[in-house]
């Protein structure tokens, strides 16, 4: 009995605790959600002040240096080489007026003597003439009074035949006479006019001889090849004792101290660098070339332009003259940037704040966004200069898709003391490394050697120059 009453007992609890579950399970399925308010979801965002200022842009490009003064040394004559100077080799350094070849001489020599002697048999002939001359003309004065005699005779016989005294054949015989002189006169004109002809023909004569001459002496001349400029040899192709033809190249002469480098711009870009008369400014430019780690870097300024734009190419081509180019060679491959002229009330903004509408975001006074167009001015590396009605207010850094108009942000303000970007601290070890691998170099010149060596001994040396000479170096 007691059992029985124990089992109906435990079966009626848990048909009651069977009941109460079920009811709280309907009733809970049964009952509305309570509603519940919301957050609304805050992002933190880097922001900037926009300033308004004079900014310079700078304009980059890429271009090749090149000599202003490049000189092919060719032979004028033909003939053997028979000296050479000691510095006639590829990079060997020659100074104006230094006799670089000279070819046999010889047979120039043979011709400027030929050619002297010519002269001397002309001015004899000359001479000649001239002795000729004198003799033609005296003779001439002999027979003009000689014919003079012979007129004054005729003139007396005939006046005997008009008184009666003389005789007809007197008379025919004087006139006779007086013909003969006045023809014999005739004949010593003639004799004086081939003497001054002969007189003009060795003059004539003289000055073609003395053009061959200076022509023989200008060849001797040319058997001398000597520097016009101060210069470094490129490529020779002469060796002595070669025999070289008229006109034949033996090397190229580069004048390393007056470079200048050409790079190409778009035609906007070459807009911007024309002012309002349509002519080139003369704007500084910087040439850049990287050197394991180091940036060699040359001055200069923007000279000329190209005439044409060139054949299947686009833009202007410009040319800019550099000075205190050391380090710098014909044919390297630089970076050029160019300062445009100066930009007046326009803000400096990263190139991530703005949208492809050209739009930012600005905080309000409830530290919410609004969007505001800008005019995008220039684009300089990753930043861009820009005008606009957020001059005074915060702007988003970096836009992204989550942040648009009317979001509430927490705004992250960079601080006053903030890293300096691009430095990294070396280890000894690396330190060490990398010393090794800049004193190993021997193609880097001595200055730019000395000169990162003094940055790799600082506490902090820039990661862009070590990533630079490791991966040159295989570090």
């Amino acid at each position: 009995m007691i059992g029985l009453f124990l089992a109906a007992t435990a079966l009626g609890l848990l048909i009651f605790a069977a009941d109460m579950i079920g009811g709280a399970v309907q009733q809970r399925m049964a009952d509305e959600p309570e509603a519940r308010t919301p957050r609304e979801r805050i992002f933190s965002v880097n922001v900037v002040e926009a300033i308004s200022g004079t900014e310079v842009p700078i304009l980059e490009s890429f271009g090749a240096i090149q000599s202003r003064r490049q000189l092919e040394l060719r032979a004028a004559v033909a003939g053997r080489v028979i000296e050479l100077a000691s510095g006639f080799e590829d990079g060997g350094e020659v100074t104006a007026g230094q006799v670089l070849i000279r070819l046999d001489r010889a047979d120039a020599m043979a011709e400027v003597a030929r050619a002297k002697s010519a002269i001397l048999d002309a001015q004899t002939e000359g001479r000649d003439a001239a002795r000729a001359l004198e003799l033609a003309r005296d003779e001439q004065l002999a027979a003009q009074e000689q014919a003079a005699l012979r007129e004054g005779a005729f003139q007396r016989q005939s006046d005997l035949a008009d008184r009666g005294v003389g005789t007809a054949t007197a008379t025919e015989t004087a006139e006779l006479a007086a013909s003969s002189a006045r023809q014999a006169v005739l004949a010593r004109r003639q004799i004086v006019t081939q003497a001054e002809a002969r007189i003009d023909q060795a003059a004539s004569l003289l000055s073609r001889l003395n053009i061959a001459l200076a022509d023989a002496e200008r060849r001797l001349e040319e058997t001398t090849i000597a520097a016009p400029f101060d210069g470094t040899l490129s490529d020779p192709s002469v060796v002595e004792g070669r025999l070289v033809a008229a006109n034949e190249r033996l090397a190229d002469l580069i004048d390393t101290n007056d470079l200048e480098v050409s790079f190409r711009v778009s035609t906007a870009q070459y807009a911007r660098l024309i002012d309002d008369n349509g002519a080139l400014i003369k704007a500084d430019v910087v040439a850049t070339l990287d050197v394991a780690g180091l940036d060699l870097e040359a001055v200069g300024q923007i000279t000329r332009a190209s005439a044409a734009a060139g054949e299947g190419a686009s833009g202007r081509l410009i040319f800019a003259s550099l000075t205190q180019a050391a380090g710098f060679k014909p044919g390297d491959f630089v970076t050029v940037r160019i300062r445009e002229p100066e930009l007046m009330n326009v803000v400096r903004l990263p190139s991530s704040a703005l949208d492809a509408q050209g739009r930012v975001l600005v905080l309000d006074a409830d530290n919410r966004l609004e969007a505001e167009t800008v005019e995008i001015l220039r684009r300089v590396g990753d930043e861009v200069l820009v005008r606009g009605n957020i001059v005074g207010r915060e702007v988003v850094e970096a836009r992204s898709p989550l942040l648009g108009a009317g979001i509430a942000v927490k705004p992250l303000r960079p601080g006053v003391a903030a890293a300096v970007p691009g430095m990294v601290e070396l280890t000894e070890e690396r330190r060490a490394k990398l010393v090794a691998l800049v004193e190993a170099n021997t193609r880097m010149p001595d200055a730019a050697k000395a000169r990162v060596l003094a940055q790799l001994s600082e506490t902090q040396v820039p990661a862009q120059m070590i990533e630079r000479i490791e991966s040159r170096m295989g570090g």
